[in-house]
């Protein structure tokens, strides 16, 4: 299902939008009278899918070399409602979400840096990845949690 950088980008970039849609609508259900707890429930989810995206951005900008600009760019569009789409397509049409994961060394100098050599050691070991990056999220969600919602109670 994620076999390159394109797919889990794309998957993820969609669930923001969707995420998204979700918070708002439940917004409206308050603003209308409705149960308040919409609001947790769908700031929750929109929550955990932004963390989510923002992590897998990371990811991907790691592994595709992207420029710093780029890479604030694709984390910074889950800010505004509904940006992750036009930007993954921007992404995919200008070829920065082209190629593989990098799992192996090549002669480009770069690849003997020590971020690109832990990148493709947690690459090459992807149930470790994929539970880090749970656990990160889990544990920075259960943290904003803590700290309350934006713009208090």
């Amino acid at each position: 299902m994620f076999r390159t950088p394109l797919s889990i980008f794309r998957i993820l970039a969609i669930a923001e939008v969707f995420s998204w849609t979700l918070l708002i609508a439940a917004l409206i259900v308050r603003a209308v009278g409705g149960p308040a707890v919409a609001v947790t429930i769908g700031g929750g989810i929109h929550g955990f899918v932004f963390l989510s995206y923002g992590a897998t951005a990371i990811l991907v900008a790691l592994n595709n070399r992207w420029s710093l600009g780029t890479s604030v760019l694709a984390v910074g569009s889950a800010v505004i409602p509904y940006a992750t789409l036009p930007v993954e397509r921007w992404l995919h049409r200008t070829g920065r979400l082209d190629g593989a994961w990098r799992l192996e060394e090549t002669s480009d100098p770069r690849d003997r840096r020590p971020i690109d050599r832990l990148l493709r050691w947690f690459l090459r070991h992807a149930g470790i990845l994929v539970a880090l990056i749970a656990v990160a999220v889990v544990a920075l969600y259960v943290i904003l949690l803590l700290v309350g919602p934006p713009g208090g109670r």
